[in-house]
């Protein structure tokens, strides 16, 4: 088999399997096909910049200018920014830009769900910053209020970032934002996980609750291509675009902006009922997966409020074992175990199909079914959803 063949091969299989497969992975989605056109446009092959350096741009300028303005109109900021290249990006974009070496950082710790890449092996490492993480708890998988007052003032953090890649419920920016104020904190949102959720109108509303910026991933609960965002008040969002180009952003993937406008746009009219019924679908799944003898966190408080449910496991290792066991039934989670119903929801997933996901997690781990039944049992569930919808087609 030539080296041509042998790609194009393993895409078509990777192709038919996942199509196969239940995706319940909380940081993926599908795009609608009208945006995966545009991400193999010609816009792929051409450069522009702001300081007109390239000819043969106008029709990538007037792309990214919509993009922008659809940005700001759904997401009610004051400035946006489609060119970081990823959510990871955003978030290096926003503490290069708003810290300085020996800074305190305050952010959710990744044992309590929060997000690697801005705690100590990640970026403050290369920015020379301190992490301090938010007081938490496990219990109730959130942050907590008053002793986080008390941490604030007494560290008085540069920077304080809500947001979590195990994120299930709303954090207290509103409560939080006038101590951080008080020590001239620069307040952040990371909403990779819930951008979706955000701009839906069924989570929070970080930029009415005290955050001067808003950044992340466009690829998960947001039903974009992969890459980020960044949403800000005029104040910040002027030093970001001062920055951005050419120190952290060069080329900004000019297939990928036209493809993420057009998202935007599906977003601005589906949004608010696909958002709706992704946190329904979560819900639903989440109760019925309790009843099946899943460890379900925060049974007490509805087990979530946003895309995910998190199956407290005691850690990856058990967490491993039971995503390769999900896997051999063609069910995909993460070693977390985080469950996402975005993907699933895009699909056209309802209440009775969570119902029914719960039934084949059940009789893959629970009942150790034997995988292959409940595969082929997948396979044909999966026959009748493989259109997206929430989309222009």
């Amino acid at each position: 088999m030539t080296t041509r063949d042998e790609i194009l091969s393993l895409t078509r299989e990777h192709e038919k399997w996942r199509q196969n497969c239940i995706n319940l992975i909380p940081s993926e989605n599908v795009t609608s096909s009208a945006v995966r056109e545009l991400l193999s446009s010609e816009f792929g092959h051409r450069y522009t910049s702001a300081d007109k350096f390239y000819m043969g741009t106008r029709f990538l300028d007037e792309i990214e200018q919509t993009g922008e303005e659809l940005a700001t109109r759904v997401f009610n900021s004051e400035t946006a920014d489609l060119r970081p290249l990823s959510g990871h990006i955003a978030d290096l974009i926003f503490l290069s830009c708003f810290t300085k070496p020996r800074d305190t950082i305050l952010c959710v710790s990744p044992t309590d769900g929060g997000y690697p890449g801005i705690w100590k092996q990640g970026i403050p490492k290369f920015l020379k910053l301190e992490n301090v993480g938010f007081p938490f708890s496990k219990e109730n998988m959130n942050i907590r209020i008053e002793e986080t007052r008390d941490l604030i003032l007494q560290r008085k953090p540069s920077v304080v970032i809500f947001g979590a890649s195990l994120f299930l419920f709303p954090h207290p920016a509103k409560e939080l934002t006038e101590t951080a104020q008080e020590i001239n904190a620069h307040i952040a949102y990371d909403g990779s996980h819930v951008l979706g959720l955000i701009v839906g109108k069924n989570f929070q509303d970080p930029l009415r609750e005290g955050a001067s910026v808003l950044f992340g991933s466009t690829h998960k609960s947001f039903f974009g291509p992969q890459g980020g965002i960044i949403l800000a008040d005029k104040e910040h969002g002027e030093v970001i675009k001062s920055q951005i180009h050419p120190a952290l952003v060069d080329n900004a993937h000019w297939n990928r902006i036209a493809a993420l406008t057009l998202a935007l746009a599906e977003i601005e009219r589906f949004g608010k009922s696909y958002a709706r019924q992704v946190v329904q679908n979560a819900q639903t799944l989440a109760k019925a997966l309790a009843a099946s003898g899943f460890p379900v966190a925060c049974p007490k408080l509805g087990h979530t409020r946003s895309h995910q449910v998190f199956l407290d496991f005691g850690g990856y290792k058990r967490g491993r074992m039971v995503a390769q066991k999900l896997e051999k039934a063609n069910i995909i989670v993460d070693s977390g175990v985080r469950v996402g119903v975005c993907e699933a929801t895009r699909r056209g997933m309802k209440k009775a199909e969570m119902l029914r996901i719960a039934e084949f997690m059940e009789r893959a781990f629970i009942k150790r079914e034997q995988a292959e039944k409940v595969k082929r049992d997948v396979e044909k569930f999966m026959e009748d959803f493989q259109m997206i919808e929430y989309c222009f087609e």
